[in-house]
């Protein structure tokens, strides 16, 4: 490191007293030899008187030495000094005046350590540029000197007009000189542009440069400042205040869709990022940690970019990607309904019928809207993506309903296939609905419930007109006294194997839904009227017989997938209706009955009751009015209907 030619090679005008006579001043024994020994050569006089050859022959060291060895802290010490020596007795219109010439020389002098001390600042975030020693002796210069301002001050003295001053201003000023030129001109490895386009690169480049500047500020300059200077926190600012006026410069012009996606995602993700792994790549202990993270706020700090350039960027993203979305959807559903059309079956997996309209769609919905929260910060914006599912779900439907009005050999396949995709646009609607705004979600939802209903009528039709013979036995004389059940129960168990193909999950719910309308044509058959129950007896036998009757049905169906074993309990409580016969009791036991299944309603009341003829009309009244009373007095919220559905 070189330093320009210096005007004096001593401070022999230290050796200068005070106005009277010769003084010599005596240093501290750091600046002297071994143990405190004076330097052996004394101080060149440069053109002036050398001490009298009766003086002691002590050392004074000379400034361009200290310089040389980077010892800026001593140098900054040896000034002042110096300055106090010559000035210290000095007061406002005083009589104390230094020579000229010994003003001019440390003037000069300062002026030399300033530029040394400016110049390893400059240096201090090139790795190798200048030792920590080195950067640490600067600092120190630069707070002495500034504590020399403060005294001036305190003696209510004006400094010298030759005095620098200023110091920690200056020190600042330099600093973020420095964050601008390497972030005007950042390191660029080689291939770094490789695919990228120039705005890519830059803001690549300059990413770089601050996260690799930060962290040699972390782990190697911050040891060179004392804790109150909160280096760290002042470079972080430097930086981002330097970054975002660059970037502004960028968003000015119309940015290609790559070119804002890339932009967006450093400002809200990458940049981010950096300060908040900054310690995770430092080998430095928790409490330094600790100071690290009170000094750099990210929360203070803020956004590169205000709301008003980030918005019309984040605009311009989020409707490129719902556009990307409506196209991906849209050939998704293209392949699948010219699959149909060319009478192709569904592909199988495990034996089951499937459709890759909701793994896709699905998988690619959850892949945008996650790199979208990153690219643009929010989640609620990120989820506007989505808003174009709504229209793909009316679309699906159409194409749902084509297929089942349509018939064909491969309908029942396809909608088969269509109940797996209900059931995972169902499933990630529910339980991932961070992906959807709430209107979305509402509407996907109540699509996929009509579309489930119609696939489950399509499939189970035709296993309803192959049971229309026995259902119309059920409630008949000849069901009482004959075992006509079993019959049913034979050709039901004969028609589930036309039901085989779907998943679990959805056979699961199809062999549900079968047995809730199996049990609702039970019941609905039942209370027709067909049936008199005369006496106790005959009241007796149906009870049994529909005790029985819900037994059977509950094994068979919960044998073969079936969830819904609260219909057993239903028949049972009928049962149970059927044989009582005091009017208190019926009286309770409607009322029970009307509380686990709030859509019993007064007319199948009356369809129950008169099933036992012994009962007048105003018994019945009076069963209905406790029942309408009871329900009247709790919430009616039907959780699973059943008298309704007939």
């Amino acid at each position: 490191m070189k330093l320009r030619p210096q005007p004096s090679e001593t401070l022999s005008f230290l050796l200068i007293g005070r106005p009277g006579g010769r003084k010599h001043f005596k240093f501290p024994k750091f600046w002297g030899g071994q143990q405190g020994e004076a330097m052996k050569t004394p101080p060149q006089a440069g053109g002036r008187a050398s001490p009298r050859k009766d003086e002691p022959q002590n050392a004074v060291p000379h400034l361009q030495q200290l310089l040389e060895a980077q010892c800026f802290c001593e140098a900054s010490r040896l000034l002042i000094q110096t300055e106090e020596r010559l000035f210290g007795g000095a007061t406002e219109g005083g009589a104390c005046r230094p020579l000229q010439e010994d003003r001019d020389q440390l003037a000069l002098d300062y002026r030399c350590l300033q530029e040394r001390v400016l110049q390893t600042l400059k240096l201090s975030l090139l790795p190798g540029g200048v030792s920590a020693d080195a950067l640490t002796s600067a600092v120190k210069a630069v707070q002495q000197e500034g504590a020399r301002d403060g005294l001036w001050s305190q003696r209510d003295l004006t400094p010298p007009a030759w005095r620098p001053g200023g110091w920690k201003e200056l020190h600042d000023a330099t600093l973020r000189a420095l964050v601008e030129q390497r972030l005007d001109d950042p390191s660029t490895p080689p291939g770094e542009g490789a695919g990228r386009s120039s705005v890519q690169t830059d803001i690549q480049s300059m990413g770089r440069q601050l996260r690799d500047d930060l962290l040699w500020v972390v782990q190697v300059v911050k040891a060179c400042y004392p804790p109150e200077m909160s280096i760290c926190g002042f470079y972080a600012a430097v930086y981002h205040q330097h970054l975002s006026a660059r970037l502004r410069k960028v968003a000015e012009f119309v940015l290609e869709d790559d070119d804002c996606c890339f932009l967006l995602r450093w400002v809200n993700d990458l940049y981010p990022q950096i300060l908040q792994n900054l310690l995770i790549n430092t080998e430095i202990n928790t409490e330094i940690n600790t100071e690290i993270n009170t000094e750099i706020n990210t929360e203070e700090l803020g956004k590169l970019l205000p709301a008003d350039v980030l918005e019309p960027l984040e605009e311009q993203y989020l409707s490129k990607q719902q556009e990307e979305l409506t196209t991906y959807m849209g050939r998704v559903l293209e392949e699948a309904e010219e699959k149909w059309r060319k009478g192709e079956e569904p592909t199988r997996e495990d034996g089951c019928f499937v459709s890759p309209v909701a793994y896709d769609v699905i998988q690619f919905i959850h892949g945008m809207v996650t790199s979208a929260e990153k690219v643009v910060g929010d989640a609620l914006k990120a989820q506007n993506i989505t808003r174009p599912l709504q229209d793909l779900m009316h679309r699906f439907q159409v194409l749902h309903s084509d297929i089942m009005r349509q018939g064909g050999a491969s309908s029942r396949s396809f909608i088969k296939a269509h109940l797996g995709c209900i059931e995972l646009f169902s499933d990630v609607l529910q339980n991932q609905n961070h992906l959807f705004p709430d209107g979305v979600r509402g509407a996907c939802l109540s699509v996929l419930s009509d579309m489930r209903r119609s696939g489950h009528a399509h499939l189970l039709k035709p296993v309803h007109h192959a049971l229309k013979p026995h259902y119309r036995k059920l409630g008949s004389s000849d069901w009482l006294n004959k075992p006509l059940f079993e019959g049913l129960l034979g050709r039901v168990e004969q028609q589930l194997q036309e039901l085989q193909g779907s998943t679990e999950l959805c056979h699961q719910k199809l062999i549900g839904q079968l047995h809730q309308e199996v049990a609702a044509e039970y019941v609905r058959r039942l209370l027709k009227g067909e049936l008199k129950l005369k006496d106790r007896e005959r009241q007796l036998k149906a009870s049994t017989t529909v005790s029985l009757n819900a037994h059977a049905l509950d094994s068979l169906f919960l044998r073969v997938g079936s969830k819904e074993d609260w219909l057993k309990d239903l028949l049972n409580q009928i049962a149970e209706l059927l044989k009582l016969q005091d009017l208190p009791a019926i009286q309770m036991q409607v009322v029970s009955l009307g509380a686990a299944f709030p859509d019993l309603s007064e007319k199948h009341v009356s369809a129950l009751l008169k099933l036992k003829t012994h009962l007048s009309r105003a018994d019945r009244r009076v069963v209905k009015e406790t029942l309408a009373q009871a329900q009247r007095e709790t919430s009616r919220v039907v959780v699973r209907p059943f008298f309704s559905t007939f």
